[in-house]
C-alpha cells in the first residue's frame, strides 16, 4: 500500500469517526441550535476546512441565513445571509436537491460567487442539502480559501451530517407537537375541573337554600348531607385545577388542605394530617380526596357527641410498597358487632367510602375499639404499590 493511499484511508476514518460520534450528539441533543454549531465544527475538523456553516431557508423571503458557523468573522452567524436562487451554489443545492461541489469558485460559470464567501476569499466550496420527511429545513456548507479539491466521498461524509441534523430537526418538531399537545388537553383538564367546581358550588347553594325552605327536619338533614358531598366533590376539584401536574399530584400537599379547610368548619376539632408525599394521576387523586373528606365528616359529625376531639389523617407505608391510608378518632367508637356490608346498606356515607374505596383499587378495613384495646375508631384503605 503507498504512502498517499494510506494517508487518504487515514483521513476517511478519521471523517467516520467524527460523523460516528457526532451521531450519538444527535440522538440526545435538546438545544437544536447547539447541535448545528457543533456540526459546523465537526464538519471543518473531519474535512480539515477553514469554514463551514449552517444556513436556514427563510422561505418568506426567499434567503437563507448562517445560523451556525465556523471561522467566520463577527457579525456573520445570525445575520448573514445567501441568495436561495439556483444562481448561489447554496441556492442551487436547496432547489435542486442535489449536493454542488465547486472547487475553483473564481472560474465557475454555473454561479456566482456570494458576497459572504467573496468577502473571506473563498475559493472552494461544497453544499449539501438538510431535509426530513417535513421538508427543507436548508444546507450544510464547507469553504476553504486554498487550493485543493472536494470529491464525492466528502459529500458522503457531509450527507451523514445533514441527514442526522435532518433526523434531529423531525424529532424535536414531533416532541414539540406532543408536548403541546399535553399543555393544550392540561389546560383543558384544568379548565374543565374549575368549570365543573363553579357549578358544584352553584348547585351546594341551591340546596342550602331548599334545605331552608322546608320545615320537614328528614327533608332537611337529607338536602343538607347533599349539600356537604356537593361541596366536598367542588373542593376536590378547586384543590385539583390548581395543581402543577395532573400527571402525578403529590397527594400530601393535595390532601392536606382539603383537611385543612374541613377543620375550618369544624372549630371544636383538632383534625391532625400527616401524609408522605405520593405522586398519582388525578384520576385517582379525586376519589380519594373524597374518601378522606367523607371520613373526615362523617368523624366530625359523630365520634365526639359531647363536643370536640381530636380527628386524624395518616399514612404509613406497608412492607409490600403500598400504602396505607387511616382515618382515626378518639371519641365513641364503632359498635362491637359492626359490620361494613350491614352498614353499608343501611349509610349512604359508607356506601360513598366503599365505591371510593373500590374505584382506587384498595382495600377498606374497620377495627372496632374492642379490638384495638383504646377508645375510637379506625379506617384503613390498603394501597397497592403505584408502578
Amino acid at each position: 500500500m503507498s504512502e498517499l493511499s494510506r494517508s487518504e484511508l487515514d483521513y476517511r476514518l478519521r471523517q467516520q469517526s467524527i460523523l460516528s460520534a457526532f451521531g450519538v450528539e444527535a440522538l440526545r441533543a435538546e438545544d437544536f441550535g447547539r447541535l448545528l454549531q457543533r456540526a459546523t465544527e465537526l464538519c471543518a475538523e473531519g474535512m480539515g476546512a477553514q469554514f463551514c456553516k449552517a444556513l436556514e431557508y427563510k422561505r418568506d423571503q426567499d434567503l437563507l441565513l448562517v445560523v451556525a458557523g465556523v471561522g467566520w468573522g463577527p457579525d456573520v452567524v445570525g445575520q448573514a445571509v445567501v441568495g436561495a436562487d439556483l444562481a448561489s451554489p447554496a441556492g442551487f443545492a436547496l432547489k435542486t436537491g442535489q449536493p454542488v461541489i465547486s472547487n475553483h469558485l473564481e472560474n465557475e460559470q454555473r454561479f456566482r460567487t456570494p458576497q459572504l464567501m467573496a468577502d473571506h476569499g473563498v475559493r472552494r466550496a461544497v453544499n449539501v442539502i438538510i431535509r426530513n420527511r417535513e421538508g427543507d429545513f436548508g444546507v450544510l456548507e464547507v469553504d476553504d480559501t486554498r487550493e485543493g479539491q472536494f470529491d464525492p466521498a466528502d459529500i458522503a461524509f457531509m450527507q451523514g451530517f445533514a441527514n442526522l441534523l435532518g433526523g434531529a430537526i423531525e424529532r424535536q418538531r414531533g416532541e414539540a407537537r406532543v408536548q403541546a399537545a399535553l399543555e393544550r388537553q392540561d389546560l383543558l383538564t384544568r379548565e374543565m375541573s374549575h368549570r365543573v367546581k363553579n357549578s358544584l358550588a352553584v348547585v351546594a347553594s341551591l340546596l342550602t337554600l331548599q334545605g331552608r325552605s322546608t320545615d320537614n327536619e328528614d327533608v332537611r338533614r337529607a338536602l343538607a348531607d347533599a349539600q356537604t358531598r356537593v361541596a366536598a366533590v367542588a373542593q376536590v376539584h378547586d384543590q385539583l385545577w390548581q395543581q402543577p401536574n395532573l400527571a402525578a399530584i403529590d397527594i400530601a400537599p393535595f390532601l392536606t388542605t382539603l383537611v385543612e379547610r374541613l377543620a375550618e368548619s369544624a372549630p371544636a376539632h383538632a383534625i391532625r394530617c400527616r401524609i408522605d408525599h405520593l405522586t398519582m394521576p388525578a384520576d385517582l387523586a379525586i376519589p380519594l380526596g373524597l374518601f378522606v373528606n367523607e371520613l373526615v365528616t362523617n368523624a366530625i359529625k359523630h365520634a365526639y357527641p359531647g363536643g370536640g376531639g381530636e380527628i386524624r389523617v395518616e399514612t404509613r407505608a406497608r412492607p409490600d410498597g403500598g400504602l396505607s391510608l387511616i382515618v382515626a378518632d378518639d371519641g365513641v367508637g364503632l359498635p362491637p358487632d359492626f359490620d361494613l356490608s350491614g352498614a353499608a346498606r343501611r349509610s349512604l356515607g359508607m356506601r360513598v367510602i366503599r365505591g371510593m374505596a373500590r374505584q382506587i383499587g384498595g382495600t377498606l378495613r374497620v377495627e372496632a375499639a374492642e379490638a384495638r384495646q383504646d377508645r375510637g375508631s379506625r379506617f384503613a384503605l390498603d394501597l397497592p404499590a403505584l408502578a
